[in-house]
């Protein structure tokens, strides 16, 4: 009999399904391909933009699951509503700081496409569509640490978080991975949830899945131990981006749907 366990999968993509420099994903099809043939869910949780995101999943053959986009701000699909964009809120905001902080933070608002290619390695065209947010804010802090510590306190002000991810600082009106995460797993009514990252950004989704992989980055530094690996529902990749997630993935799959062996004849 089939067996009917529903499993949805939480993954970032920079540095975790796709690789940290090459953005490419090819190594982990294998585990993508045995997560659709058992009916998985496989959700990208990333700070990418919407029309990021829907690029990808058409070259992945994904486009008929939902997406959790700009760091939890938004998501697309599986909950019959999609959130109001905030991203020129949000912009007003920043604007409005004093601007000795201000001019500490350059957002992809303050660059050009060519900048964002540049910086990000992405191709124009590619840039271009990480340019066109919705939710959320990503950038480089030049500040030293005491300066961010009073950035960070005067968005909270305006309800607006700072998170690190595994390149940039990114703002939003505060929903996370995580968040994102609880509301989807439960539209989807899913039995498990496996939850894949690399960054400080991932560790709140990572910790609050049943199980959660930490795929390794030498581009920064290590996540620092996390809670549920010394009981071994937390696991670390020794491979980085997409061969650690394939890897990792398969083992999760080979303990949730073990591979039926022949039957002894006696």
């Amino acid at each position: 009999m089939e067996n009917r366990l529903k499993l949805a999968v939480f993954t970032d993509l920079d540095g975790t399904l796709l690789d940290h420099d090459t953005y490419r994903w090819d190594a982990a099809k294998p585990a993508l391909n045995r997560l659709m043939e058992h009916g998985c869910a496989v959700v990208f949780a990333t700070s990418k933009t919407f029309s990021e995101v829907h690029h990808l999943q058409k070259q992945m053959g994904l486009t008929h699951q939902p997406a959790i986009v700009e760091n939890g701000s938004g998501v697309i699909g599986g909950t019959g509503s999609e959130a109001a964009e905030t991203y020129p809120e949000l912009r007003k905001i920043l604007d409005h700081l004093p601007k000795p902080l201000r001019q500490k933070f350059k957002g992809f608002g303050d660059m050009s496409d060519e900048e964002i290619a540049t910086l990000t390695r992405l191709t124009p065209e590619s840039a271009e569509r990480a340019k066109a947010r919705g939710y959320s804010e990503p950038g480089l802090w030049t500040g030293s640490t005491d300066e961010l510590s009073a950035f960070r306190t005067l968005l909270a002000k305006h309800g607006v978080t700072a998170q690190r991810g595994g390149r940039f600082l990114t703002l939003s009106f505060g929903r996370t991975k995580a968040d994102a995460m609880a509301t989807l797993a439960s539209a989807l009514n899913t039995d498990l949830t496996l939850a894949l990252g690399d960054a400080p950004n991932d560790i709140e989704m990572l910790e609050k899945a049943d199980f959660g992989i930490i795929v390794h980055n030498p581009s920064h530094e290590p996540l620092p131990p996390l809670r549920g690996e010394s009981e071994g529902r937390i696991i670390r990749t020794t491979e980085t981006g997409p061969v650690g997630w394939n890897a990792a993935v398969t083992g999760v799959l080979n303990r949730v749907f073990p591979k039926k062996g022949p039957i002894a004849h006696g």
